[in-house]
């Protein structure tokens, strides 16, 4: 069944890329250390769009935003070594514009040939780009015949290579955002039950939408990570000096009554992993819940909790995990997600992965490619289970 989420939309299928100019807006926002691209989770997604392509005889044009920066060029945050790393990747030249719309780039769009791939400088290096500016999307546009939007983890951003050049060219959702949507809308409109949901991370307030939106659609919910100490000391347990989001304890009591109060099962943390201080090399210690100590902070869900959220993974029909158990980094205090991890590589359930640092951590433990989705952004993934429409999605509806 196609996702309600591609309804209106385009995808590769319809478009013959032969002769074609085509924009590819890609999510090459990857972390880059000394020059070395150290996760290429994102790159590696974006490769079979760009070889369908050029394959197909397009010239295209690649583009993607890196980093923060402030709206003008900054070498810290330039597209060069991922042009380098790219090349390798595809064994083909790509060719590296200097600029994002200016002179060198114009250039080498012009003289760009059919199977040749042309990357553009960092498109935050010009303010228009998250300004959504009219001129700017005019400039990107003119690059091309057609446009396809591959950038998942920036598709709820309504930016001027999202929005404004599909408001200027015919616009088609590329191989990747169509798989994002296919398993993400699958969460949507008919999940096979029980529908678990697994939310870790650090803070609750950035999840209260999607948490509130998933207690239309989940049966089970389970809570780790920093975030669940908010949840205890809602319940009126004594967290010592665990993360907490003081202002955050009604909502969340709130929303834990809402949520029993339509037969979900909420599960908490019933043993911790303690420690005197935010430290790699601090003594782990475990307790149970209610009995931490008020010295003591938890930096990850304990064994006991890691099987019970186990089990109810195994048992599940869908499974969305979004966020770790603990301070996964650290191997003292990675047993917690890594035991969620394990069983989501072998339950049955038809698995989603919700980006960031949860997809981060499946990969850390080698069990990627054992879920049957793991997303590339996870802000657009919240964003979709939160109920939104993305601007990116909604810019390619005909």
């Amino acid at each position: 069944m196609t996702s309600p989420l591609l309804d209106g939309v385009r995808t590769l299928a319809d478009l013959d890329p032969a002769g074609k100019r085509v924009f590819v807006r890609s999510d090459f926002n990857v972390p880059i250390r000394a020059g070395v691209i150290t996760d290429e989770l994102r790159l590696q997604a974006s490769l079979p769009t760009l070889r369908h392509l050029l394959d197909g005889g397009a010239a295209v044009v690649v583009a993607s935003h890196l980093g923060r920066p402030k709206g003008a060029p900054d070498p810290d945050s330039s597209m060069a070594p991922v042009g380098a790393r790219l090349a390798e990747l595809l064994d083909v030249e790509v060719v590296v514009a200097t600029d994002v719309v200016g002179a060198d780039a114009r250039d080498k769009a012009a003289a760009l040939q059919p199977g040749q791939l042309l990357l553009l400088e960092n498109l935050r290096w010009d303010p228009g780009e998250t300004a959504n500016d009219d001129a700017f999307a005019e400039a990107l546009a003119s690059f091309c015949d057609v446009y396809v939007d591959d950038a998942f983890g920036a598709a709820h951003r309504a930016h001027a290579s999202i929005s404004g050049i599909p408001a200027r060219r015919p616009g088609y959702a590329g191989l990747l955002l169509e798989r994002e949507l296919d398993a993400l809308g699958g969460l949507l409109a008919d999940p096979a039950r029980p529908y678990l949901a697994i939310l870790g991370g650090a803070k609750v307030s950035d999840k209260l939408t999607v948490l509130e939106n998933l207690l239309q659609r989940v049966d089970v919910i389970a809570v780790g990570g920093a975030m669940a100490y908010t949840f205890l000391l809602a319940e009126g347990i004594a967290v010592g000096s665990s993360r907490v989001e003081a202002d955050q304890v009604d909502t969340v009591r709130d929303i834990v009554a809402a949520a029993r109060a339509r037969d979900i099962r909420v599960l908490l943390p019933t043993d911790v992993v303690l420690a005197a201080s935010f430290d790699e090399d601090a003594t782990a210690t475990a307790a149970a819940v209610g009995s931490i100590p008020a010295d003591q902070m938890g930096l990850d869900v304990g064994p006991k909790t890691a099987n019970e959220y186990a089990t109810a993974i195994a048992g599940a029909g869908s499974v969305f995990w979004n966020g770790p158990m603990g301070v996964f980094e650290w191997e003292a205090f990675s047993g917690g997600t890594k035991t969620v991890a394990r069983a989501m590589a072998e339950t049955s359930a038809f698995t989603v992965v919700g980006g960031g640092d949860s997809a981060a951590a499946i990969r850390s433990f080698g069990l990627d490619d054992r879920v049957d989705h793991v997303s590339t952004g996870g802000g657009a993934s919240l964003e979709l289970l939160e109920g939104k429409d993305l601007p990116g999605v909604v810019a390619l509806r005909r």
